[in-house]
């Protein structure tokens, strides 16, 4: 593992599936993935092994934001998701890789994540601060059980 990556740990109370699920959804990711202040367009999204997918991130207060797109590697459901993805902006380059497993536990679903290769001008602490703050808004999507 490279210096520019950063590794995540969350417990939510929900099931593997639905967890899983959330990250391989439109509406969810448009609703969850934006760090607090952002919001976010899926462009394209394949889940499937090899599939391709492509979103941007507005600032709602400047307008201002950054898209960007990838492949997914590995999908085993309720398990792993594994995808790589670059910014279209060429000042922020390279080819940044994630890593997602969610494992079964007492009270709902360990979620682990590591983010490689982040490019060097995205200070490491904003990008597990914004990390931080998407998994919080997972947990607001995928914690209710609302019936019907």
């Amino acid at each position: 593992m490279s210096s520019r990556t950063i590794q995540l740990h969350r417990v939510l109370r929900t099931k593997p599936e639905k967890a899983y699920h959330a990250f391989l959804d439109a509406n969810a990711i448009a609703k969850w993935f934006p760090p607090y202040g952002f919001t976010c367009q899926v462009h394209q999204l394949e889940p499937k092994v090899g599939g391709k997918f492509k979103m941007s991130f507005s600032n709602f207060s400047t307008g201002n934001g950054n898209s960007f797109g990838g492949e997914y590697l590995e999908l085993v459901p309720g398990a792993r998701i594994r995808y790589n993805n670059q910014f279209d902006d060429p000042n922020l380059p390279g080819l940044l890789v994630v890593t997602i497993n969610f494992k079964p536990v007492l009270c709902g679903t360990d979620i682990s994540i590591t983010h490689e290769n982040i490019p060097e001008v995205i200070p490491l602490e904003m990008c597990y601060l914004g990390w931080q703050e998407s998994l919080a808004q997972l947990a607001h999507l995928v914690e209710p059980d609302i019936q019907g």
